[in-house]
């Protein structure tokens, strides 16, 4: 909960930042094995900067090999003898698996500002697809990121963090930067 009300606070203080620094102002949403993070007016190089976007990175995989190399082959007698054993050394590599990966997506900006009408809106629409089991509280809480990435996953987005795109297919209603405008949020 108490994450929760930071995060409504931090949200409310990004509109309230001057646009020209607005793309170096970012709200962490959530950290795991990769870091996401929704930031307003900053995004990808052409990022529209009246909207909201969040960003996903997936550090890369790397792993470690260890091999015997051999540094001089054996010495062998004519009769099979070995005179000289051979000489190995042990050499320790690390290889990238898969590269970095990093993601930026348009999300709906009220989920940015933490609105709780937005979310709850949300939740309801999750539990009418079954994905979502609770009361709509308009709190974005574990269940609901739980079903935000059920409803996303399937359609190839393997993140907790609701995007536009998503917003529509549940049919929300979604912010409109042109209306938005004059609104300063502070």
């Amino acid at each position: 909960m108490r994450f929760m009300i930071l995060l409504a606070g931090l949200a409310a203080l990004s509109a309230c930042v001057p646009a020209s620094e607005r793309n170096a102002f970012v709200v962490p949403v959530r950290v795991s094995e990769g870091a996401i993070e929704v930031t307003r007016g900053a995004g990808p190089p052409d990022a529209d900067p009246s909207a909201c976007y969040a960003n996903e990175s997936t550090p890369a995989v790397i792993e470690t090999v260890t091999e015997q190399v051999m540094l001089q082959p054996p010495q062998v007698a004519s009769d099979g003898s070995v005179r000289e054993p051979a000489v190995f050394v042990t050499e320790t590599q690390q290889r990238i698996v898969e590269e970095r990966r990093e993601l930026w997506f348009e999300i709906p900006c009220q989920l940015q500002r933490g609105d709780p009408e937005f979310i709850a809106s949300v939740q309801r629409a999750l539990a009418v697809r079954g994905l979502y089991l609770g009361p709509a509280t308009g709190v974005m809480n574990r269940r609901t990121l739980r079903a935000v990435h059920d409803f996303q996953a399937p359609q190839g987005l393997d993140s907790e963090i609701l995007s536009l795109a998503a917003a529509r297919q549940l049919g929300l209603a979604l912010w409109n930067p042109e209306l938005a405008a004059g609104d300063s949020g502070g």
